[in-house]
């Protein structure tokens, strides 16, 4: 379930990105964004840093910014994406003892901005409000190796849209603790090949199970796709930590086609079924997700998860 990361954490086996860094590879660095993907993808031994690539294929992107399936295209050194990040804006960075298990004490670096708009966002006031603050990344580095906890998880609002400034921190970095990518999974395939050899975990926000209340609530259009497409992409270089927040109303729509798509199609990712959902942000401005959940639904979420074999934690 998580092999890898706990394989780390034993000291058997090296972060992704440790490893990346050490990973010499033929490419020219001054290549067009075609020629530096080639090199990327073929890794023929040579003497640039497979780091080093990734991060120039990421600034190359980020001027024409498609990190996620928004693919705004935005010039982003210029000016904000959709996602009212232009540069990376730290909004805090502490040890978190509130998530699973198995992660704490977790090393959680918040970004300001996200690519999803949520009408319950609980995060609203750093997810929807320009906020937070720049910080080097040699200086984020340092911090990270300072605190050197159980892992350096990178959330938000979404780390997405931060994901050349996250390359640029782990080229500084040397600790040796797994790297957490936690986000909802709206990335584009390209951002999905710059963080294979990345991340150890992705800790995933896997929401919807169609694209119709997706677009409602979250403002985002082929979601189920795009999502599903990245935790099979997400399964095959890391470990999987499935979160589902179970929405009320949104029983039959989304948590029975996101756990049975789970059940399907995953081999054995570990699945978090959370009842943490509160009316937040402009929540209570739609009538569908203007309250707390029952008791009575808790209690079917949990009965589809065992009807469908779900591994829960």
């Amino acid at each position: 379930m998580v092999d890898h990361y706990n394989s780390i954490l034993d000291k058997k086996a090296l972060p992704h990105y440790l490893e990346t860094k050490r990973s010499h590879i033929k490419a020219d660095l001054k290549a067009s964004e075609t020629g530096l993907w080639e090199a990327h993808d073929r890794r023929d031994v040579g003497d640039v840093s497979l780091m080093d690539v990734k991060i120039e294929i990421a600034t190359r992107i980020l001027s024409h910014c498609e990190f996620c399936e928004r693919r705004c295209s935005v010039d982003r050194p210029g000016r904000q994406g959709n996602c009212t990040v232009q540069e990376a804006r730290i909004a805090s960075e502490f040890a978190h003892y509130g998530e699973e298990s198995v992660l704490v004490p977790s090393h959680t670096i918040f970004f300001s901005g996200c690519n999803f708009h949520c009408v319950y966002c609980q995060n609203w006031d750093i997810s929807q409000v320009k906020s937070g603050t720049w910080i080097p990344p040699k200086k984020l580095a340092k911090l990270i190796e300072y605190r050197h906890l159980r892992n350096m998880n990178f959330v938000g609002g979404d780390p997405t849209p931060n994901l050349d400034y996250m390359l640029r921190v782990l080229r500084d970095c040397e600790a040796d603790i797994p790297v957490v990518w936690n986000s909802n999974m709206y990335l584009t395939e390209e951002s999905m090949r710059l963080l294979d050899g990345i991340v150890d975990v992705y800790l995933t926000d896997f929401k919807y199970g169609n694209d119709q209340c997706a677009r409602e609530l979250s403002c985002v259009d082929n979601y189920f796709q795009v999502v599903s497409r990245n935790h099979l992409l997400g399964e095959k270089h890391a470990n999987l930590i499935i979160r589902h927040l179970v929405l009320p109303g949104h029983l039959e729509c989304c948590t029975h086609p996101v756990l049975q798509w789970i059940s399907e199609n995953l081999e054995s990712p570990a699945v978090n079924v959370m009842f943490q959902y509160r009316p937040e942000y402009r929540a209570m401005e739609n009538p569908r997700i203007d309250r707390y959940l029952t008791y009575d639904e808790k209690k079917r979420a949990l009965e589809i998860a065992q009807e469908l074999n779900i591994s829960l934690i």
